[in-house]
């Protein structure tokens, strides 16, 4: 098992979840950075993601 690994199992169930949504908040900006998504777009993705993840209270920008 790699220390990644290892370190991903000490996270505990709502940690996981932050993170994943914080992996997904990186990949929209990439995508947004590269002009492969319009600023419309990114808006509409990442609010339905804050939405149906429950991270209001964790994002907030």
């Amino acid at each position: 098992m790699s220390d990644t690994q290892i370190e991903w199992e000490k996270l505990t169930p709502e940690e996981k979840k932050k993170q994943l949504f914080l992996k997904q908040k990186q990949t929209l900006d990439t995508f947004l950075s590269r002009n492969a998504i319009s600023q419309v777009q990114y808006d509409k993705s990442l609010g339905d993601l804050i939405e149906k993840m429950g991270m209001q209270d964790v994002f907030n920008g």
